[in-house]
This record gives structure tokens, sequence and C-alpha cells, in this order.
């Protein structure tokens, strides 16, 4: 089975897992404006692979959803979390019958609820089940490519040693969140201890890729941050919130939106990124599609918190995200947001 980490160019960008933010919804509008430029890899948000082999039903059939993907967001990586091999080698065996081009483990995800299961950044306390967790998705994953996303460390950075030991389990990728675990994301990430996982990676001539995460702001930055630490690719967190346009070309002229026949945005238009009618526009679109998408199965809630990146930076922001903020659907936004264009 061929593995897509192969024919990626270098350095790549990629879309970080973030819950209830990189949803299949938001996951829709990034592929359809930032395409075909990037992201060069999709991940979905993380999954509780307990979940999805003892859940009841119902909660496996929701859980299930978070699994939806469209062929515009190839190639697309499922990212897992567990603390038990036996389901991590589940859900990978899912993850290849569902069609995903790759198996992601989540060794990073500093949440007290996921810690407290023994997975996540926990795992970075537990060398050994990390290693089990590999082996066990390598066999479900039938083929599919195994990654893992971690941190620097738990309490310490812990680099010198923690990757040696998933090296050993060659991942065809390490995607490092530049950070411990007990940082969270409260200090600046330390970029340099990523170019000294590419250092680390070299000496142990591990063919591995490393991607390096944490306090990117853009294309030209990531860029730089490539140069400077020679990582293979670089993901994409917090800056794509409110600019599902990110990964395409920062060289776009100024002209007015267009259209291909197969409804795909020409690079030109999205110069438009910065003009707050367009910026609105998508949101009302992104509102619209997480309705009919996920509407049924969570909150509207989780909407609230793509209004306060989409609208800001332009007159009257403040009082219309005030506005939206007691918007129950999709329609109340779209409402919202006509009313507010016509008045400027």
């Amino acid at each position: 089975m061929k593995n897509f980490w192969d024919s990626l160019p270098k350095p790549f960008f990629a879309l970080a897992p973030l819950a209830d933010v990189t949803d299949a919804a938001f996951r829709g509008l990034i592929a359809k404006y930032s395409k075909p430029a990037g992201p060069a890899v999709f991940y979905t948000e993380f999954v509780s692979a307990d979940g999805l082999v003892r859940a009841p039903e119902a909660g496996r059939v929701k859980l299930m959803r978070d699994l939806v993907f469209s062929e515009a967001e190839r190639p697309i990586v499922a990212q897992f979390f567990t603390a038990t091999p036996e389901h991590m080698e589940q859900a990978a065996t899912l993850a290849h019958e569902l069609g995903f081009d790759g198996v992601d483990i989540n060794m990073g995800c500093p949440a007290g609820t996921v810690v407290w299961q023994g997975a996540g950044a926990n795992l970075i306390k537990n060398p050994e089940l990390a290693l089990e967790l590999i082996a066990a998705a390598k066999r479900g994953a039938k083929g599919l490519p195994v990654s893992v996303k971690t941190r620097l460390g738990y309490n310490k950075d812990m680099l010198d040693g923690w990757l040696p030991t998933l090296l050993e389990a060659e991942p065809a990728a390490v995607v490092l969140h530049a950070r411990t675990r007990k940082e969270m994301s409260k200090v600046p990430a330390h970029w340099d201890r990523v170019k000294r996982a590419v250092e680390i990676r070299n000496e142990a001539g591990s063919k591995a890729l490393i991607i390096g995460n944490g306090d990117v702001e853009d294309l030209q930055d990531a860029r730089q941050k490539a140069a400077e630490t020679g990582v293979d690719g670089i993901m994409f967190g917090r800056a794509i919130f409110g600019r599902p346009w990110l990964f395409a070309s920062e060289s776009a002229a100024s002209e007015p939106i267009t259209r291909s026949a197969g409804g795909s945005v020409s690079s030109a238009a999205l110069s438009s990124a910065h003009s707050s009618s367009f910026r609105l526009r998508i949101l009302v679109e992104h509102t619209k599609l997480f309705e009919e998408l996920l509407g049924d199965i969570k909150s509207f809630a989780i909407m609230k918190k793509h209004f306060k990146a989409y609208v800001e930076g332009f007159p009257g922001a403040k009082e219309l995200r005030t506005q939206l903020m007691e918007a129950e659907n999709a329609v109340v936004v779209e409402a919202t947001i006509h009313k507010f264009l016509n008045q400027q």
C-alpha cells in the first residue's frame, strides 16, 4: 500500500486535529477555500478508540460522525486516543475500512480527562505503552502509515529521551508540539527544540518525517520556521481559526470572488480575505454547513468559538459579535449578518 507521506513536497503544511474545531464542516470549508494550494494533509478531530469499541450503539454512531470526510480532504489521517492497545488496533482497522490515508496516535493532548485515562500526553511518561500502541495501530491499519502527535515532555522537556524511543517503532511521521504538557499553550513554542528533533532523527538514521507545531502564524512564518529548523512539514493549529483560506496562495491579486463551473474558488479571489463582507459571508456558509452535517448531534454553541475569530478587526465587529453570540441557529446568524452588511 502506498505511503502518501513519501510523495509530499517539502516543506508541506498540515491541518492540526483540533477538538470541536476541525470537524467535517470546517474541514469542508478549508478544502474549498484553500485547495489546491493546501493543506497537504488533513487530520480529523481526535476520536476515542475506547468509545468506538465499548460505547453503546447510540454513542458509537455519534463518534463515527467524527470520522466522516470528503474526497476533497485527501490525504486525510484519522487520529485516535486510548491507553489500550487492543482498542487502538480495532480503531486503526476501522480507519482502514473507512478509506483513510493514515492513522495518527494522540500522545500529546494535555486535557485532564484524556490524561486521566492514561492517554494523550500521559503516554510520554509511559514509553513502553506508547510503543505497544504504535505496534497495535500498525497491525490494525493493514498497511496504512501510522504517525504520532506528541509534545516535548510532560512536566519537563524530555525530547532527547522520548523522541528516540518513538523512532524505534518506525512511525511514518512524528508531529511535535513544541511545548511540554505542563506548559500547555501558556509560553511561546520552543522551535529550537524542533530543530533538535530533526537532528535526533538524522542521528538515528530514521526515515520518520518530523513535523513542527506551535505558534505558527501564517504561510510566511511557516516557511521561515521550516527553513530555520529543517523540518519536513509544519502543522497549523490556532492560526486557522476564522481563516479557512489560510493555506491558499498569499500572492493572489485583489479581484472579486469568482468560481469555476465546479464551484471552486479562484486563487485571485482569495485576496478578498481581508474584506469584512467576504469573511462574514463565509461565516454564514460555515454555520449552514455545520447544521447540515452535524446539527443533529452537536450543539450549535460550538460555532461561537468561530464567531470570535471571523468577527474581528473591522468597524462594528464587537457589537456584531455580541449579537451573534445570542444566535441559536444558522437562520438567525444569516439574518443578523445580512442586516449588518446592509447598514455598511
